[in-house]
């Protein structure tokens, strides 16, 4: 991924301000809607069962489509589908918007998915352009790309409650037009141009793979309903798993595929990706059924459940621009993805024994906090492993296989957890013994999750090494050095 030259400071900063915001938008996009989905529930007649999918459709696609995306940008010119990744989200969020029924809420979703597929990796790789040729810049540009999305993530649950509480559900959607607008206006000035290149496009991995991961999380959201040991539960359990499979042997056989199956041998690269994947699995569900605990069962309006998540939108944001960072060369991403992991599982099984007549201050917020400071520790370490520990040339590939570790291990672990809290009581509406136990049971098993990669992480990443070596000589590194 070369860069081109420089535009002139000022230009390029603003350009970055819109790269890091493209990078804020997506991921806000998917927590955003946390607060809302009562309400949506009620207005759209969503099961307790199939309200996950408001997530899932919108995580499926961008997870999905990811790869594709990249191998677009590649071929295509990152600056023209950075500008159609944001036609295509603001098209969705209208659609999302204006929903009357389940089936369009979901198409939205999937639309606003797709949307923002094309967006994340053609931002990467522009900001590559912009600051490749100045490594030091370049440091600086990468950690405010990065902070951007955990801040998005959180940010998101504050705002849902504030649209939700003062307006109405539908503009938790409309919020991205209006960003979407102001910055295809400003794309042509700022952001650097490239020549496409020839090459093809692989659309059988690209359905494979978003087929495959759509059939897994439907088959583990449905099995509480049809039941675990149902023909269905596992016809299209089994058609999901050979879809990804039939993914990997595509791979492996075209000779321009959306992803080289041999850079997983990059030292650091998988484990950092399984990394991303179990923490989005762990805390994804997390916040999910936080803001379902504190409205049905502790009875906060949506207003409310955003402003008592502030403390832990703030604690999240403050690690991660001030803590983190410094943390990380001191002891090293390896010891900061096992420490933060490790906090996250804690404050997860604190969150496990939420009361029916429990309170805010008790039950919530100290226990919130610890995995706040815990997916702090864990998120950049292990987003600037997975991307350092690739060649330089291959930076792009890399950042498109990590986004799509982190939006599988979100759908997956939300989809795993709503089964689990369905199959405790969860689907007892109004019955809020049950709803706790079911809640509970889903902090249970987030918390193994992050376990399992507090462990993982210790065996499969090491220290990289420091001379010659030219999968750790990347601008990024300094941010992840050990």
């Amino acid at each position: 991924m070369s860069a081109v030259p420089a535009q002139g400071a000022t230009r390029r900063w603003w350009a970055l301000a819109f790269i890091a915001m493209a990078q804020f938008m997506v991921i806000m996009d998917t927590s955003i809607i946390g607060v809302a989905l009562p309400e949506m529930q009620t207005d759209l007649g969503f099961t307790q069962g199939n309200l996950s999918w408001v997530f899932n459709a919108y995580v499926v696609a961008f997870g999905g489509l990811l790869l594709l995306g990249g191998r677009l940008s590649d071929l295509f010119g990152a600056k023209r589908m950075f500008s159609a990744g944001w036609a295509v989200l603001a098209a969705g969020s209208l659609m999302a918007g204006l929903a009357g029924e389940v089936w369009v809420e979901l198409a939205g979703r999937a639309v606003q998915g797709a949307g923002s597929a094309l967006i994340a990796p053609s931002a990467l790789t522009l900001l590559m352009m912009l600051f490749g040729n100045e490594p030091r810049e370049l440091t600086k540009a990468f950690a405010l790309y990065g902070a951007a999305a955990p801040a998005g993530g959180t940010a998101g649950v504050f705002l849902g409650g504030v649209i939700t509480e003062y307006t109405s559900w539908p503009w938790v959607f409309y919020i991205n037009i209006p960003v979407a607008v102001i910055t295809l206006i400003a794309i042509p000035r700022l952001m650097p141009t490239a020549p496409a290149r020839r090459g093809s496009v692989d659309l059988v991995g690209a359905l494979t793979v978003t087929a495959g991961l759509g059939a897994i999380v439907y088959a583990v959201v449905r099995a509480p309903e049809v039941g675990w040991g149902a023909g269905q539960t596992w016809l299209v359990l089994a058609a999901g798993l050979l879809l990804t499979g039939l993914f990997i042997a595509v791979q492996a056989r075209r000779g321009e595929p959306l992803m080289r199956l041999s850079i997983f041998r990059t030292p650091g690269l998988a484990g950092a990706n399984l990394a991303q994947l179990l923490l989005a699995g762990a805390w994804i569900p997390m916040w999910f059924f936080l803001n379902l605990y504190l409205q049905q069962v502790l009875d906060l309006g949506a207003f409310q459940s955003g402003s008592a998540l502030l403390p832990m939108t703030g604690a999240v944001m403050l690690m991660m621009i001030v803590a983190a960072p410094r943390l990380m060369n001191r002891f090293g991403a390896k010891a900061m993805i096992v420490a933060g992991m490790t906090a996250l599982a804690a404050g997860m099984l604190w969150l496990s024994f939420i009361r029916p007549d429990g309170s805010y201050a008790v039950d919530v917020l100290p226990a919130s906090l610890v995995a706040a400071v815990g997916m702090s520790l864990a998120f950049i370490p292990s987003l600037g492993t997975a991307i350092s520990s690739a060649r330089p040339e291959e930076g792009g590939l890399a950042s498109g296989i990590v986004n799509t570790s982190y939006q599988i291990g979100s759908a997956l672990g939300l989809a795993a957890m709503t089964a689990i809290a369905a199959g405790q009581g969860a689907e007892k509406l109004g019955d809020v013994s049950a709803l706790t136990d079911g809640f509970s049971a889903a902090f249970i098993g987030a918390a193994a999750v992050a376990a399992a990669g507090a462990v993982l992480a210790t065996l499969t990443l090491r220290k990289p090494r420091r001379e010659g070596d030219s999968t750790s000589t990347t601008a990024a590194e300094p941010a992840v050095s050990n």
